[in-house]
């Protein structure tokens, strides 16, 4: 341990770089199944529904409680040792999953991504949160969530590519190692940060009630709102998402490659530019407005709605993929300015608590519902207009939900001023 505490740097650079890495990679292991929807449903003979429990529920199923009792953890231990041990574990499951030859067992291997996650990533925001001071922050943590866009993409197309050519098994097998040589990487090359390095306020040992944590994300209307907007963003995303690659093959006849390759360059790729961006014009615009961290979630997911619908109406594949890909530059914006609005409303020893709530969410209601109820509306479409055509309007239907989520950033607008400016002590 000496020697490896030699290696370390305490490099903010070098941190956010790792764990953006390690998170993209896990986005990868838990959204290239969406890739594989065809063959595995072909394989095991599995309905919509039973892909939507594949996809969303069986990771979220104890991802949502263990990463909360991991938090509590975090908020009193080496954070990135955590971060270490629940990507090597991830990376396990995912290859279990390749190994899978029958429908309960897909759905154990699944749950060993969601435990794998749960351990490894609620932490992620904390450690980035005292490497960056506040000012920083949303673009700072707009770069980790590049993990949605990137690892989409790296999914969508290696593991299309992959599977095309060599199975859909060996894509899992494959897309297990990174995320074991990120462990070790992790554990071996970073310092952790100290804790509230960058934050006006005392930090000691303590660390406050779990209730005291979610109190204030619901009791705080900037936070309420944040929180139930990027809930409801994050459901239409996820569900989106699981069926896009089987959108392009049901709807225009696409080859899994080819289907594979639009869903990462089209629906993935883009929003990978307007993340970052959208973090750096909400820190920017936010030195003179601060209502910035909300407006800018609440006017790209309104014009997300309109665009991915008129996308899905589309008759012809050019115009569609065309759609679907300026949908995406608006999709996912929201994420920056809230991670780093959450960050910045809450005591550095609430910070691990708060990401885990915000997964446990994201991860029931966004990953867990969203693929289901996509998947269940999808069966009920396609049984009155078939396959193609049924997928299409269930998610055209589901993209309405944006113009929900964009009302509720827009009314934290009128609330983040005041909320910014209380004090982020817990121990009054």
């Amino acid at each position: 341990m000496p020697r490896i505490s030699k290696l370390r740097r305490t490099s903010p650079r070098l941190a956010l770089t790792v764990l953006t890495a390690i998170g993209i990679i896990g986005f990868v292991d838990r959204i290239i199944m969406n890739v594989l929807v065809q063959p595995i449903k072909a394989e095991f003979g599995l309905s919509d529904f039973e892909i939507g429990l594949v996809n969303g529920l069986a990771f979220a199923v104890l991802n949502v409680v263990l990463g909360l009792f991991v938090a509590r953890l975090a908020e009193r231990m080496r954070r990135l040792t955590l971060v270490a041990i629940g990507t090597f574990f991830w990376s396990l499951a995912t290859a279990a999953t390749g190994l899978a030859s029958s429908f309960t067992q897909l759905l154990l291997a699944r749950i060993g991504v969601g435990v794998g996650e749960a351990v490894g990533l609620p932490a992620t925001s904390s450690i980035i949160s005292d490497y960056f001071p506040p000012q920083k922050r949303a673009s700072a943590l707009s770069i980790m969530q590049l993990s949605p866009p990137l690892g989409a993409f790296i999914g969508a197309v290696g593991g299309s590519l992959i599977a095309q050519a060599y199975g859909w098994q060996v894509a899992l097998f494959v897309a297990a190692v990174p995320g074991l040589v990120l462990a070790v990487v992790d554990h071996v090359f970073v310092e952790e940060p100290p804790r509230g390095q960058h934050d006006d306020v005392a930090v000691d040992g303590a660390v406050p009630p779990m209730g005291r944590v979610i109190a204030r994300y619901l009791s705080w209307p900037t936070m309420r709102h944040m929180l139930f907007g990027s809930a409801i963003a994050s459901l239409v995303g996820f569900g989106l998402n699981a069926f896009m690659a089987a959108y392009f093959m049901r709807r225009f006849d696409f080859s899994l490659l080819e289907a594979g390759l639009v869903s990462g360059f089209v629906a993935a790729l883009p929003a990978s530019f307007s993340i970052v961006g959208a973090g750096f014009v909400a820190d920017r615009w936010g030195k003179t407005n601060r209502k910035s961290y909300a407006l800018v979630p609440a006017v790209t997911l309104l014009l997300s709605a309109p665009l991915f619908l008129l996308a899905m109406a589309q008759s012809q594949p050019a115009l569609a993929i065309a759609l679907v890909g300026l949908s995406a530059l608006f999709q996912y914006c929201y994420l920056g300015p809230t991670f780093g609005t959450f960050q910045n409303m809450l005591h550095p020893r609430m910070r691990a608590t708060g990401s885990a709530f915000t997964n446990l969410v994201y991860s029931l209601i966004g990953g867990g519902l969203g693929p289901v109820l996509l998947g269940g509306l999808s069966d009920q479409f396609t049984a009155q207009l078939g396959m193609g055509t049924g997928l299409a309007y269930a998610m055209g239907a589901a993209s309405l939900l944006y113009i929900w989520a964009a009302v509720h950033y827009w009314r934290a607008s009128r609330h983040i001023e005041a909320d910014l400016a209380r004090p982020i002590g817990w121990e009054g």
